[in-house]
């Protein structure tokens, strides 16, 4: 029973890994921001961020991703940044460290994650929402942005 376990396991993370088959890596040179974002995923440019960047969906409009740099002028720790972002109330997961911040929760069906790391000048983020029905889909690709956004 196990051994079937991990096989249809390991099965799902070969298909979620193929349905992210082509990986590029954005860059923001203002602020040296860099992420790896799926391209056969994330195939529709949908307007700019605030401060730096692009917002990029899928050719269904079922999900959406965000990369944006934003200048850190006054110098806020990520739980004073976020606080000032008055995020919704109802967060299922938030992780607050010195160097970055992560809120993740579920919204009229969909799931949304933002991430952003602190660097000396800017704050690097991506913001990310798709279908809460497909989460395990998105679970590997969303590990994989979130852990690939750098900036300095």
């Amino acid at each position: 029973m196990k051994t079937a376990a991990a096989v249809v396991l390991a099965l799902w993370a070969a298909l979620s890994t193929a349905w992210a088959d082509n990986w590029t890596t954005y860059r923001i040179p203002e602020s040296g921001t860099s992420v790896d974002i799926p391209a056969s995923l994330f195939t529709e440019l949908a307007g700019k961020p605030d401060g730096y960047g692009q917002q990029f969906r899928t050719s269904d409009g079922r999900a959406d991703l965000t990369v944006q740099a934003v200048a850190n002028q006054q110098g806020l720790s990520p739980a004073e940044f976020l606080a000032r972002k008055d995020p919704p109330p109802g967060i299922v997961y938030k992780r607050i460290t010195p160097e970055f911040f992560v809120v993740s929760s579920i919204k009229r069906g969909k799931i949304w994650y933002d991430r952003c790391n602190f660097s000396p000048r800017y704050v690097h983020c991506v913001l990310i929402n798709y279908p809460a029905t497909e989460k395990r889909q998105w679970d590997q690709v969303v590990t994989r942005i979130s852990h690939s956004l750098s900036g300095n």
